[in-house]
């Protein structure tokens, strides 16, 4: 597979490998601009993962030292990963929503053992079984024997406002919040005429907002000091729409390919949640808890094959929907359950 592809106007994507994982490589967008190349999301923060950075920039006539700024679509390691390190070779400055920066700033400050607490309890109380629950506590206990390190990624020192224009000397960028898959979610629109001159506007990074052929997850927003109940999948769908909208004439996604047509697959994805939605409510004829719900749901795999970590991810997709029918008065939590139930109304 070709590690760079050019995308014309001074627009390129690196293939930059992830390790272990089914997705395989984040597309790392680097696109010039007059004080110097500005990448957009930079990878995992692995060897392998800089290697190929490394040599893709190279491939571009473009070295780590000569990148101006790095712009982030969002916090997850396979996006923000390497930013501290192209940072420290070259200088450039980091730029990232402030909702995900306070996800970064919160996870270089949490102890070390509070995340494993806090998911724990938050497992037991959609009603993972004891089970299920005792490997994340037993992970607690083995990261606190062990004394492993915290992970600390590194911290933005610009915020990308949205519907401004981010500071790209020479470039039309501007930043469209796109809420769901992590709070300060962003996707990136190019306001400039597309070079081979397809019909639409401009050009649109999105991240992990919109991709080809696969759905992005939405889960939960954990915040272990936040209290709020919120609906990432209510948010999710709002910003598709407005993606939809801005019709770009081609999408740059972080993952898979470019494509064209953004309103015909947000159409598909808005399709797909609500059969989601439709099939949740006949599960929930019957009070089932999250987990519950997750265990019955449709996935890529049977849920005895789904391993530990994605059950995990499952969990908190199954109660983003529920949360959605709740909001939308489908759905309620049953008056004292424990763990948590809900059924359709």
């Amino acid at each position: 597979m070709t590690q760079v592809t050019d995308h014309g106007g001074g627009v390129r994507s690196i293939r930059v490998p992830i390790p272990d994982n089914p997705l395989g490589t984040t597309l790392v967008h680097l696109v010039d601009t007059d004080l110097g190349p500005v990448l957009i999301d930079t990878g995992w923060d692995d060897p392998a993962s800089w290697d190929a950075l490394a040599a893709g920039l190279t491939a571009c006539d473009v070295s780590v030292a000569e990148v101006h700024g790095v712009v982030i679509t969002h916090h997850h390691p396979d996006h923000h990963g390497l930013s501290g390190k192209v940072r420290e070779a070259s200088g450039a400055w980091i730029a990232m929503h402030a909702l995900d920066t306070a996800i970064v700033r919160r996870t270089r400050e949490n102890r070390p053992d509070r995340w494993f607490s806090y998911m724990a309890d938050k497992l037991a109380s959609s009603g993972a079984p004891e089970e299920h629950v005792a490997q994340l506590r037993a992970a607690r206990t083995a990261r606190l024997s062990t004394g492993l390190p915290t992970f600390a990624p590194a911290l933005p020192d610009r915020e990308i406002v949205p519907g401004e224009l981010l500071d790209l000397a020479g470039r039309r960028l501007r930043a469209i919040w796109t809420p769901g898959h992590t709070p300060g979610h962003v996707c990136l629109h190019l306001e400039e005429t597309h070079p081979a001159a397809l019909p639409g506007n401009g050009r649109l990074f999105s991240g992990d907002h919109l991709l080809p052929r696969i759905t992005p997850h939405i889960g939960l927003y954990e915040d272990p000091d936040d209290a709020t109940v919120a609906d990432p999948l209510g948010d999710y769908l709002d910003a598709l729409e407005r993606v939809g909208r801005l019709n770009p004439a081609e999408v740059l996604p972080a993952h898979q390919h470019a494509f064209t047509d953004a309103p015909g697959r947000v159409r598909e994805l808005l399709a797909h949640h609500e059969d989601r939605l439709t099939g949740l409510l006949s599960l929930l004829s019957t009070p089932l808890t999250a987990w519950q719900l997750a265990e019955r749901m449709e996935w890529n795999r049977p849920w005895d094959q789904i391993p530990f970590t994605s059950r995990n991810i499952a969990v908190s997709e199954a109660e983003a929907h529920v949360r959605r029918l709740v909001k939308l008065g489908r759905a309620e939590a049953v008056t004292g359950s424990d763990p948590v139930t809900y059924v359709a109304l």
